[in-house]
Parts: C-alpha cells; sequence; structure tokens
C-alpha cells in the first residue's frame, strides 16, 4: 500500500504535477532531439516582447507586415549563427533581384544558399 502526502501540501502538489505531465516527460526521454525546456524559444521572442509598445505606431497592415517580414529575417539569421550585418546586406541586395525572376525566389534568400562570407566565425 503506497502512502500519498494530502494533495493541499508540497509534496501533494508536485506529485499531482509530476503525473498530470508524466507522458510529455517519458517522450523527452525518449527522443534525444527534445529539448527539456522551452527557454530557446522564450529567448527567440524576446525581442517581440521588449518591443511591443513600438509595434503600436506599425499602425497599417503594411508596416506590422514589415516589421514580422524584418523581424523574422533578423531572428532566422541569429538562429542559423549568421553575421547580422552581412546576412541583411547580402539578402537586401539579391532579393529585388531575385524577386523580379522566377516564383520561389524568396527560397533562395533562406539561410542554407546563403554565401560563406554570410556565415558567423
Amino acid at each position: 500500500m503506497r502512502i500519498r502526502p494530502p494533495p493541499k501540501s508540497i509534496r501533494g502538489k508536485a506529485l499531482h504535477y509530476l503525473e498530470e505531465r508524466w507522458p510529455y516527460l517519458i517522450r523527452v526521454l525518449e527522443d534525444g532531439r527534445l529539448e527539456l525546456s522551452n527557454n530557446l524559444a522564450e529567448r527567440s521572442i524576446k525581442p517581440f516582447v521588449i518591443g511591443r509598445k513600438n509595434f503600436l505606431f506599425a499602425n497599417t497592415p503594411h508596416g506590422a507586415q514589415g516589421s514580422a517580414v524584418i523581424y523574422s529575417i533578423i531572428e532566422t539569421a541569429k538562429a542559423n549563427n549568421l553575421d547580422l550585418y552581412r546576412y541583411l546586406t547580402w539578402v537586401l541586395t539579391n532579393a529585388p533581384i531575385l524577386a523580379s525572376g522566377k516564383e520561389e525566389w524568396a527560397a533562395a534568400l533562406l539561410p542554407d544558399h546563403t554565401p560563406d562570407h554570410c556565415r558567423s566565425i
């Protein structure tokens, strides 16, 4: 017979928390590719949280879309260890040229296709 602590006690609350999340814990332990915490995701959205008040000035849909595009480009560069200045220079120089060509032009600007000089050392 197992003795269970009272549900309102600190230990009881901790055990209840563990029981509720047990399937997720097991999944993380079974698959080494999964992260135990979401700290990386939390850090990647921090600039959005800090700049939230600045977004009030993007008072048009086009302004909001422009902000979203720039933030996406910057965060993608950071996540792929690219030199931010060089990558932005390369993207902003090549995007107009590529956009006048084929329909899938944006894929050519993804980090997999960046030249070596855009990579951080």
